[in-house]
């Protein structure tokens, strides 16, 4: 007795101090996130300006988004055609480039570090980078272009060009993705491989048959993260197109900045909140519930 006397005090120590252990994680999640997400419900359901209290007004909000208002139509289709363009490139790419980068070859160390810087820097920094290139008259790209005599489109002031433009910039960033997909590459046995080119198997055949199936886990996460990273794109349209040609780049959150902080409709905008995290927690289900069909876990 004395002896299960003293194993439950020291199981009840241990759980305190996991819960200590735990309490930033937990405090932040709910100062940050829990109680941030309950009032944007709340506010959802009310009009209210920032000044006075908030008036309850039911349904509202939402019957004036799906029903009254053409810019929201302008916004969803403009994030979800982004999230099309972007994401399978983002995902390959950054597959292709991992590839690369796990060969080993003398100095391959200072190239993952040159890949992986653009994914570090600010985005508002990238944004001017980007309005330096694609700059219709003067910018690098369409100057490179005319020494060839091809005529470069307008870019990002261009209807037809705005949206992939902003797409294929976001590839800038390509190489965080590259790093996550290395050290799942460098976690695959070896002697798989070594087993595979016994057999007689190809450098293709090993990679459709060894390296694909047991990454798939880690393309599961890219893809979560990549496509959730795509539905929340704000600085781009902020920096360079302020939503247009003509609200080709009027993303989601663009709209939601626009209506919290330049309209002070804090209710409207909680209602553009709650709607895009609905749609993401949607998104990200759906994905997980079709990874069943594809994922290989080793274990």
């Amino acid at each position: 007795m004395q002896f299960m006397g003293r194993k439950s005090k020291r199981e009840r120590t241990q759980a305190i101090e996991g819960y200590v252990a735990l309490s930033p994680w937990m405090f932040g999640f709910l100062f940050f996130y829990a109680i941030p997400i309950l009032a944007s419900l709340y506010l959802s359901f009310t009009q209210w300006t920032l000044v006075g209290s908030a008036k309850w007004i039911g349904f509202e909000n939402y019957i004036r988004m799906f029903t009254r208002d053409p810019v929201f139509i302008d916004a969803a289709t403009a994030t979800g055609f982004f999230v099309l363009y972007s994401l399978p490139f983002k995902l390959i790419l950054g597959l292709m480039l991992a590839l690369l980068l796990n060969m080993k070859l003398p100095g391959m160390n200072y190239f993952r570090t040159i890949f992986f810087l653009p994914a570090v820097i600010s985005g508002v920094a990238v944004s001017l980078m980007w309005i330096w290139f694609l700059q219709p008259d003067t910018g690098v790209v369409n100057t490179l272009l005319r020494y060839v005599g091809i005529s470069g489109p307008g870019w990002f002031w261009d209807i037809n060009w705005a949206l992939p433009s902003v797409a294929m910039m976001s590839i800038w960033k390509v190489g965080g993705a590259a790093i996550i997909y290395l050290a799942g590459l460098q976690n695959i046995p070896a002697h798989l491989y070594e087993a595979a080119a016994i057999d007689g198997a190809s450098k293709w055949q090993q990679f459709w048959r060894i390296t694909l199936p047991l990454l798939t886990p880690v393309l599961l996460f890219q893809l979560i993260i990549e496509m959730i990273d795509a539905f929340k794109i704000f600085t781009e349209a902020f920096v360079i197109t302020q939503g247009g040609p003509l609200n080709r780049t009027y993303f989601f959150l663009y709209y939601f900045y626009e209506e919290a902080f330049r309209n002070f409709n804090m209710g409207y905008a909680s209602a553009l909140a709650i709607f895009l995290l609905i749609v993401i927690m949607s998104a990200t289900a759906l994905v997980k519930w079709w990874s069943n069909r594809w994922v290989y876990y080793e274990n």
